[in-house]
């Protein structure tokens, strides 16, 4: 499923340069994602024409921390391609309201074109829990506190021992920043997801499983495993 979703990532990005002189692209950071990635990293795209972003961090962890995502970009992604630039989110900025502002400021330069992406366990994307998510949310990057569902999926990948030990906000693009983008690949894979995956294909659209408003996005693909999908039917 992983290897699907990047070869899939792959022909849209190819597609993209074939008819434009760059690109941009959005990129979750999680264990669902390695294997989109390695996939991802191994396809033959110019990576000297494409602009790579990725969608949160965690407020107060530094770049080099073992649960960063900036350091998970780079050991994933950046230690494999050599892309034309990659924007990290300073998660240990001093004001993290101008840093989601001056995150929004790179992203606004020009359209995405793909967006990588996840589900949480509780429906969320990227860092938008049901709580703060907001379908017409008129800021393109916000800080947000994470609920408790959302860390505790952090200690479930072991990213932290403990629910303590995850930190309790982060800076997030937002739900609009997502569904802008040309494209979407959604990679869904393990039993755990089976609930939300369930809620966003098969309940309302409504804030309180995010994922159900990727089935507004004329170009979202969603790529599941036999274990994601299992309250399907």
């Amino acid at each position: 499923m992983g290897a699907a979703a990047g070869t899939l990532a792959a022909a849209i990005l190819g597609e993209t340069l074939r008819v434009s002189s760059s690109a941009r692209v959005i990129l979750a950071s999680a264990p669902s994602q390695d294997e989109l990635l390695a996939t991802l990293t191994g396809a033959s795209v110019d990576w000297g024409r494409v602009t790579i972003f990725h969608m949160d961090e965690y407020v107060g962890l530094s770049a080099d921390h073992p649960a960063s995502f900036r350091r998970y970009q780079r050991e994933r992604f950046l230690s494999r391609v050599r892309p034309a630039a990659f924007h990290g989110i300073a998660g240990e900025a001093a004001d993290a309201q101008a840093e989601c502002e001056r995150y929004a400021a790179l992203l606004a330069e020009a359209p995405i074109d793909l967006v990588c992406l996840g589900i949480g366990e509780n429906g969320h994307l990227a860092f938008n829990d049901p709580h703060v998510a907001d379908f017409t949310d008129p800021h393109p990057v916000k800080l947000v506190e994470l609920d408790q569902a959302c860390r505790q999926q952090q200690v479930n990948d072991r990213a932290f021992s403990t629910i303590e030990a995850v930190p309790t906000h982060a800076i997030t693009l937002t739900i609009p920043t997502l569904l802008a983008a040309h494209a979407l690949v959604c990679a869904v894979p393990g039993p755990r997801k089976a609930q939300a995956v369930h809620d966003a294909l098969r309940r309302e659209i409504s804030q309180a499983c995010p994922a159900s408003v990727l089935r507004t996005h004329a170009n979202a693909r969603l790529l599941l495993d036999e274990p994601s999908a299992a309250l399907l039917g």
